[in-house]
């Protein structure tokens, strides 16, 4: 089992101390409380904690010094800065010196829990995102991409993996379900046992049920020996059934009763068997449709749904289709004795726009025909076969050197057409900030992870936002008035 994530709580006030302990005791981390700046850089030097709560106003040793050691070692540690009602100036300071969040006295319990909780979650996704470019072969258990939809699901593998709960994984044909089952599988407690995958839509329905719990000899026709299921072989692991909703439904009635109670009987057995499987399952359909069309259980869709993971289609994975596309080309460069090493520009663009019906198998098999038929150095437009040979890529991915201003590489944002419709720039960067924060549901974390910055840039231009609104007093607007401005 991991170990708790471990806090370092510096603060000089020993009755705000035991407070902010009393409101983290809730929490699932290992809490160290110091009352001085030295005591604190003493154990962030011996032993770093996953998150420090610093008090900027400390007794002996400026707060935001010690902040900056700790980015000056790169100590792997992330900081929340603690700061007295008044003093948001120093705040933004310690923002620009690398800290992730800032908190004013007072507040609340929740305030502090929730920020505590957001930091060790980025580092921890820092971490798994680490770990997928120091790998060998750049992926993180056979996933290629470092996208905000892949690190979500990265995130969710990591945290399902401890669990023996069920799992249920949706998404389009090709996306990588069974690779995602795959590593829940490796990263559980259960890794040394078998991973066993059946596909519920490829075996006929009449031999299903042998094949998920074994039969007797002379049970049914063809059954010439006794034989165990997937359940048995599956016993101390990993049982993935795909395309679960294909199954039938007398069958379903079986498998809940199996995962209710994890006790089954061969086909034409009396004897009742018992096993420890945990399962996991998948399907391209929406299971809900399926439930309300009465071809899928909905007692059976209840049990299965306990923890949802949705794999995402590669055309909403972003640039991950040109670091799967370079692995994959590097791979049948060299099975097939080509001297295949790279994309061109125009094909990187045509990559990027098409839409990937069939995701990541049917990139695979247009980079195999590329590979079989043609040869070079550099994979060219002429050597894409249909459907890619057709797709048109936008103007903007198409010339990387239009400017931004052009209304070609711009669609539906308003072009200024004249000296007076021009926008401070800091206007434009707060609208687009603010518009992408709302389409997160207010999550600011997810919304930085979309624009490519960190949260910390976030909450800092928005203190840069409010202190200009607030530096503009009416006076100011007056003055402004009456300069025409």
């Amino acid at each position: 089992m991991a170990e708790k994530p471990t806090v370092l709580l510096i603060e000089d006030t020993l009755s705000l101390a035991r407070l902010y302990e009393q409101y983290l005791a809730s929490m699932d981390v290992e809490v160290t409380s110091v009352e001085t700046g030295r005591d604190g850089l003493a154990i962030i030097n011996t032993d770093p904690p996953d998150l420090v709560l610093l008090d900027i106003a400390l007794p002996d040793v400026n707060g935001l010094d010690i902040l900056r050691h700790i980015n000056e070692k790169a100590i792997d540690a992330t900081v929340v800065v603690i700061t007295a009602n008044g003093s948001i100036n120093v705040a933004v300071e310690a923002m620009r010196e690398g800290a992730y969040d800032f908190l004013v006295k007072p507040f609340s319990a929740e305030r502090l829990r929730v920020t505590v909780k957001n930091g060790l979650e980025r580092r921890h996704l820092t971490e798994l995102i680490d770990r997928y470019k120091e790998s060998a072969l750049g992926t993180y258990e056979g996933f290629i991409g470092v996208s905000p939809a892949m690190q979500a699901v990265y995130k969710t593998i990591e945290a399902a993996s401890a669990s023996k709960a069920t799992v249920f994984i949706t998404g389009e044909s090709g996306t990588g379900k069974e690779i995602c089952a795959e590593a829940i599988h490796n990263q559980s407690t259960r890794t040394k046992g078998p991973f066993i995958a059946l596909n519920c839509g490829a075996i006929p329905r009449e031999l299903m049920e042998s094949e998920i719990f074994g039969h007797r000899k002379g049970s049914f026709t063809g059954a010439h020996e006794d034989r165990e299921g997937a359940a048995q072989v599956a016993h101390g692991g990993t049982l993935f059934l795909d395309e679960i909703c294909e199954m039938d439904l007398d069958l379903q009635t079986k498998l809940l009763r199996f995962i209710q109670t994890g006790a089954y009987q061969r086909v034409g057995d009396t004897a009742t068997r018992k096993v420890d499987v945990r399962f996991v399952c998948a399907t391209n359909k929406d299971a809900l449709q399926e439930v309300q069309a009465g071809n899928f259980r909905e007692d059976l869709y209840y049990r299965l749904h306990v923890i949802p993971i949705s794999m995402p289609p590669l055309r909403e994975r972003g640039d991950d289709v040109l670091e799967i596309g370079r692995q994959i080309l590097s791979e049948y460069a060299k099975e097939e004795g080509k001297l295949f090493a790279s994309f061109d520009r125009e094909v990187e663009v045509l990559l990027r726009s098409y839409d990937w019906p069939g995701n990541v198998r049917q990139l695979q098999n247009v980079i195999r025909n590329i590979v079989v038929l043609n040869d070079g150095e550099s994979v060219s437009a002429d050597m894409l076969p249909p459907p890619l040979n057709t797709v048109r890529p936008s103007v903007a991915l198409a010339d990387p050197q239009r400017s931004p201003a052009d209304p070609a590489a711009a669609p539906g944002q308003a072009v200024p057409r004249n000296k007076a419709e021009i926008r401070e720039l800091w206007e434009v960067e707060r609208e687009t900030i603010e518009n992408a924060i709302a389409v997160c549901g207010g999550n600011i974390p997810q919304a930085a992870g979309y624009l490519g910055i960190a949260p910390s840039t976030i909450y800092r231009k928005r203190m840069t936002w409010e202190s200009m609104e607030a530096a503009k007093t009416p006076q100011a607007a007056a003055s402004d008035v009456a300069e025409g401005r």
